[in-house]
């Protein structure tokens, strides 16, 4: 394969992977952050999130890493995003009718990218 076509085909992953991001609406939940319905008393940090039933796929989310972004607010609030993106990893289910977003982001997480205050914004998430 050529030098051209093997940067061609590199950069064509790189798209599909970016294009491959969902989008939705994600909120926050303050600590304590156990108990967890992947891993019941067990740590696992403060950069966690909760499922919605949209890919929680009967408890097969437990464990995966995603990377979210800031996109914008969901409500009158200007300008919430940070600018920064946060991976988190997916150890608890957020249940409907509870559930108010795709993700349910830690406080800690939902920080990283977005003023508190917002409480409920879109963003863009994606498996890594």
């Amino acid at each position: 394969m050529s030098h051209h076509k093997f940067l061609f085909s590199l950069l064509l992953a790189i798209f599909a992977i970016k294009a491959s991001a969902d989008t939705g609406p994600a909120t926050f939940y303050n600590p304590p952050y156990t108990p967890s319905a992947c891993n019941g008393y067990q740590n696992d940090g403060v950069l966690i999130a909760g499922a919605s039933s949209k890919f929680w796929n009967n408890r097969g989310a437990c464990g995966s890493y995603y990377r979210v972004r800031c996109l914008g607010s969901t409500n009158e609030f200007p300008n919430p995003c940070t600018g920064a993106e946060v991976t988190v990893k997916i150890v608890d289910y957020c249940p409907p009718p509870f559930c108010n977003g795709d993700i349910n982001l830690s406080r800690d997480a939902f920080q990283r990218i977005s003023q508190l205050k917002a409480g409920r914004i879109w963003v863009s998430y994606d498996k890594i």
